[in-house]
């Protein structure tokens, strides 16, 4: 009886099997990152922009350019640097003699999906134009609004080690990724995968065999799927209970916003999703917690000073509130 109400409820056969196609086509490249490949179709699904962190060689870029190519969407790449303007991104507006007027001409930011390569190198004026793409989806531009087309996500690679030509992101641009994923080196297992399939591989053109599994009329139905789960009452208390806490640690100067907490419902729904169920678990808030809360809060001098990851932070207040069962 369970068994049927659960089918009646919600039927999730189209977005799992799209999740183990996309799975299993990365899987193909890739080797290892179970957890990033999660966290970027977790992000797709919640409608988030997502970080992605690591160091240089780590296929940060790849992985991201393998998602987009899953999707059958306009994707577009923008490398950031130091001369980087606004307009170069946004689009400008450009005096057209046969209408005598001005026309606008749209930037590489207007597409689906948009891949940023290296964010954190372009000056706080170009980090400050993508502000209100990422958080309303629209651009203004001489006082007129330019609605960006559904589904829209901005993937954006940065490295944590070279500070060289770099400048730290604002608090505030920060806040608009639902994820930071960080991106670890290989075990030594894998890193031996990777070699092998790299020295065995007839063509340079990793991405040439890939196919699109899901449209940009997928994407939506799938995520108005998703938005439609169910969370209890107590799972919603415990996510405001670990937001609040953040806010009142001693070993953190800044905590999570709002915001934070409607990322953590929305990213817990997505990884639900993916698991196969349409209803939220505490376990699902526990997991999806870090990838949401590590660049939202801000540790103290100190804290930093000793070598303290915002991950062992959250942890350490999940562990102190007790988990709804």
């Amino acid at each position: 009886m369970e068994d049927e109400l659960f089918e009646e409820r919600t039927d999730l056969s189209k977005l799992s099997a799209a999740v183990e196609q996309i799975k299993a086509t990365l899987g193909k490249i890739i080797v290892g990152q179970h957890d990033t490949i999660d966290l970027l179709i977790a992000g797709i699904l919640a409608d988030g922009h997502i970080l992605i962190e690591g160091v240089p060689g780590v296929a940060k870029t790849l992985t991201a350019k393998l998602i987009a190519k899953a999707i059958d969407a306009q994707y577009s790449r923008i490398q950031f640097t130091p001369d980087l303007m606004p307009s170069d991104v946004l689009g400008t507006s450009v005096f057209n003699p046969k209408t005598i007027d001005f026309e606008f001409k749209q930037g590489p930011i207007f597409g689906n999906i948009i891949l940023i390569d290296e964010i954190n190198r372009a000056p706080a004026k170009t980090q400050s134009a993508l502000f209100e793409v990422m958080e309303e989806r629209q651009v203004t531009i001489d006082g007129k609004n330019y609605k960006m087309q559904e589904p829209f996500i901005v993937l954006a690679t940065q490295n944590p080690i070279e500070q060289e030509g770099t400048y730290r992101l604002p608090e505030a641009q920060l806040d608009r990724f639902l994820f930071k994923v960080e991106v670890k080196y290989p075990s030594l297992e894998e890193e031996i995968m990777i070699i092998t399939q790299q020295h065995q591989q007839k063509t340079n053109d990793q991405l040439a065999d890939i196919k699109p599994i899901l449209t940009k009329d997928d994407i939506i139905e799938l995520r108005q799927q998703v938005r439609g789960f169910f969370v209890e009452p107590k799972i919603l208390e415990f996510v405001a209970k670990i937001i609040h806490e953040t806010r009142n640690n001693k070993s953190l100067y800044l905590g999570g916003s709002p915001r934070a907490s409607l990322a953590i419902v929305n990213a817990a729904k997505a990884l639900a999703a993916i698991k196969g169920r349409d209803f939220v678990t505490p376990d699902d808030i526990v997991w999806v917690a870090p990838a949401v809360l590590r660049h939202r809060i801000m540790l103290t001098p100190d804290k930093e000073m000793e070598g303290v990851s915002p991950d062992e932070v959250v942890k350490q207040i999940i562990q102190k509130i007790e988990v709804p069962r």
